[in-house]
């Protein structure tokens, strides 16, 4: 039984306005600092290698506790965990841009992402809380997630803006003024929580939110400073998260949950088709400005047929998921960021931005907004009120780091320290291609759940 008074008054529509204003900052920060890259690099010395943690631990740490984050959430009260996250990303934000080394900026990303993780879940809860019915639900998420994506192409526009026109290091001080803004207001808009009970943490998986998070954030050093040992032990941070999700009484999430076909299909699909996304994102924006010699507001615009792309892609997928199906919608996303990837995996020395670079880009952006939807509904395939909140979760989860551990494989393994050329891009996006395109093959050949 639900112990939260169900708030129907007017006070409904301004508290999705701030609760969905925060998920658009949080989006913002995924794709913010790729534009301002090249500056951020220039301003402190450091190669390519080094710059990835500046996108990486964003995501690492966001989706490592994410599901942690759902479970304070149940636990200690929806509107007191919004507010604590808002809280830490604010903070964090406010370091990012003071940091006076990479090093700091970097602990600044990984605060950002633990915000996040906090205060996404919450933002959820307290909007299937606010609109009880299934429509009207269903209407307000769909707003949520709206504004969520816009966040993703205001974020390249707003980098290449503000990096020009300012400085870098606006792209985070931007974020504290607003969410100052919805941490005030959220009191006046949002009810307080219930009581809570005391056994609360002793029903918290901490042990394997520490591993779920350790472990790929050891994966990525260990790839991206080439230290053999340093990925042993990551891998074995991750062999003891299921150990413990084994035995614990309360996992984060419950081993007998990948027992179902299509969506353990579905989750381990989304790691190579956002490792593709990520990376377009990271070595084509280090492209247009360092081989095209774009400034960082031309890059930025350069981006738009990119997101015209993605969110084209995003509203007809529902079509082609009635007209085909899930799988074969997947499939069809999965082959069409492939091929984006093998084009992007010929860029010439000194290429042009509408012949060598825009083609592949678009391509990836239509064929992610496809593939990650059709997947997305096929992770949710069968779910029951039981384990709908856990299969979200987990679907974010992997879309986060399999994006970060992706992107730091292929950048480590093919790019390298700050002698980075463009051989080494072409290699990493031949690389992504190839795994994608081997996703797509296991995906359209693996056995149906009955």
């Amino acid at each position: 039984m639900n112990q939260f008074p169900v708030q129907t008054s007017p006070r409904r529509m301004p508290a999705l306005a701030l609760l969905s204003l925060l998920q658009f900052l949080i989006a913002v920060d995924v794709t913010v600092v790729n534009v301002a890259l090249p500056s951020i690099g220039a301003h402190f010395a450091t190669g390519t290698g080094s710059l990835s943690w500046v996108v990486t631990g964003y995501t690492l740490v966001g989706g490592g506790l994410l599901l942690l984050g759902g479970r304070l959430t149940d636990l200690l009260g929806r509107r007191r965990m919004f507010l604590l996250g808002a809280v830490l990303f604010a903070l964090a934000s406010l370091a990012a841009g003071l940091a006076p080394n990479l090093p700091t900026l970097i602990a600044a990303r990984f605060a950002q992402g633990a915000g996040e993780a906090l205060a996404s879940p919450a933002a959820m809860s307290l909007i299937a809380l606010l609109f009880p019915a299934p429509a009207e639900r269903a209407k307000a998420l769909g707003i949520w997630g709206a504004i969520s994506a816009s966040g993703l192409v205001v974020g390249v526009l707003l980098s290449g803006a503000l990096v020009q026109l300012l400085d870098w290091r606006w792209i985070f001080g931007i974020n504290v003024p607003i969410v100052t803004a919805v941490v005030a207001l959220t009191p006046a808009f949002v009810r307080p929580d219930g009581p809570r009970g005391a056994d609360g943490a002793a029903r918290l998986d901490l042990p394997g939110a520490v591993l779920l998070t350790g472990g790929p954030v050891a994966l990525v050093y260990g790839v991206l400073s080439g230290s053999a040992p340093t990925v042993v032990f990551g891998l074995a941070l991750l062999a003891a998260f299921v150990l413990v999700e084994a035995r614990s009484k309360s996992p984060l999430v419950p081993l007998s949950f990948f027992t179902h076909r299509t969506r353990a299909v579905a989750n381990a699909a989304t790691v190579p088709l956002s490792a593709g996304l990520s990376t377009t994102f990271f070595l084509a924006t280090l492209y247009l400005q360092d081989v095209i010699g774009l400034t960082p507001l031309q890059a930025g615009l350069a981006y738009l047929p990119f997101c015209a792309a993605l969110l084209v892609a995003v509203s007809q997928v529902s079509r082609l998921i009635r007209a085909l199906g899930t799988t074969r919608t997947s499939v069809a996303g999965l082959l069409l960021t492939a091929a984006g990837l093998a084009w992007l995996a010929r860029l010439p020395d000194a290429g042009d931005l509408w012949l060598d670079v825009l083609p592949g880009m678009v391509a990836v952006a239509a064929g992610m907004g496809i593939g990650l939807v059709a997947l997305q509904n096929a992770a949710l395939t069968d779910v029951t009120e039981h384990d709908a909140g856990t299969a979200s979760g987990v679907q974010r989860s992997v879309d986060q780091l399999g994006g970060s551990l992706g992107l730091a494989v292929l950048v480590g393994a093919t790019v390298g320290g700050a002698g980075a050329q463009v051989a080494d891009f072409r290699a990493a996006f031949a690389w992504a291609a190839a795994a994608v395109l081997v996703t797509a093959a296991a995906v359209a050949l693996a056995p149906r759940q009955r």
